[in-house]
């Protein structure tokens, strides 16, 4: 799968995800065969600005490539110039926000908002894609809601103002993240621009990326919440396109190993007190289903230091 001038080692991208998507988790997503990794989305405003804050989410590790970075916004100017500042940074694909539903990015006009604005897509769109020589891509939803499911809309206007690619969310900004996305409308894309179409939206296996694939006939998967806890599920997947089989699931040791190595890339990248932090979570996700994992969850939020996570684990895991 090709997207502009950039090749992709196979067809499974790793979705841009908020407080998710960050610089260790990638790589392990990558060392599973992630054909890209998407990051966490940078408001093209606080990159005006320099927000301090952003220096860390703009933060890539060449072991990662290729990699897609993502700017959210609604000024066209802003967003191409900042793009253009930044294109120097080793990412190979620019993608644009449009598919966000969180209400404070949809009050400012930002994210899934967009959609429905199509005059303001292709402005955006346009300049920006001619700001910078890599590829631009556009993440969009089904809609802004039920009685705005204009993908296919959209979809035109990106590829008519110079997009590369674009990836369809099966579900609306109205609906978030719930109920059942509808490939219907990937499928629709698909059929209506010749740019390649990313597919997004409860693929959680081998066999749901196979048949997300037959019905919609889209270019490349686009994997989120399904990889939550779960880097392995890019192995997964090329493992069931190669073979019809999915392999089995971790072992408890490799299960265990992979937390603690994910802890130590968290605590050499953001420090020990908010490494630790983040990989409440992060524990929660990987041991979701586990014999217990109700009261580990409980265990994990009490826990301040690498080394209490080991302990924790070690007794809990086994």
């Amino acid at each position: 799968m090709k997207i502009g001038n950039v090749k992709l080692a196979n067809p499974y991208i790793l979705a841009p995800m908020a407080g998710v998507t960050d610089r260790p988790f990638r790589l392990l997503c990558k060392e599973q065969g992630a054909g890209l990794l998407c990051m966490e989305m940078i408001s093209a405003k606080a990159l005006q600005y320099k927000n301090r804050n952003t220096k860390a989410l703009l933060s890539i590790d060449p072991r990662e490539y290729p990699v897609s970075l993502q700017l959210f916004g609604s000024d066209p100017k802003i967003i191409s110039e900042q793009a253009k500042a930044i294109e120097e940074l080793p990412f190979q694909i620019l993608d644009i926000n449009m598919g966000c539903p969180v209400p404070k990015v949809v009050k400012n006009g930002e994210g899934s908002a967009l959609m429905k604005n199509p005059k303001l897509v292709y402005e955006i769109v346009y300049q920006t894609a001619r700001a910078i020589e890599k590829p631009v891509t556009v993440k969009i939803r089904k809609g802004f809601d039920e009685t705005c499911v204009n993908a296919v809309e959209i979809a035109r206007v990106i590829e008519e103002a110079g997009g590369a690619a674009v990836a369809v969310h099966g579900r609306t900004r109205e609906q978030y993240y719930s109920g059942q996305a509808d490939w219907e409308i990937i499928r629709k894309v698909k059929e209506a621009v010749s740019i390649p179409v990313i597919g997004n939206g409860d693929v959680t296996s081998g066999e749901k990326a196979l048949k997300m694939k037959e019905e919609t006939g889209c270019d490349g998967i686009m994997i989120g919440r399904g990889a939550q806890g779960n880097p392995w599920i890019f192995r997964d997947l090329l493992e069931y396109e190669r073979t019809g089989q999915m392999p089995g699931r971790p072992s408890a040791k490799e299960l265990k190993e992979t937390m603690l190595r994910h802890a130590r890339l968290q605590i050499e990248f953001k420090g020990g007190y908010l490494g630790i932090r983040e990989m409440r979570k992060h524990v929660a996700w990987y041991t979701k289903g586990l014999p217990g994992s109700a009261k580990l969850r409980d265990e994990i939020n009490q826990v301040e230091s690498y080394e209490e996570l080991e302990a924790l684990l070690d007794e809990k895991i086994t």
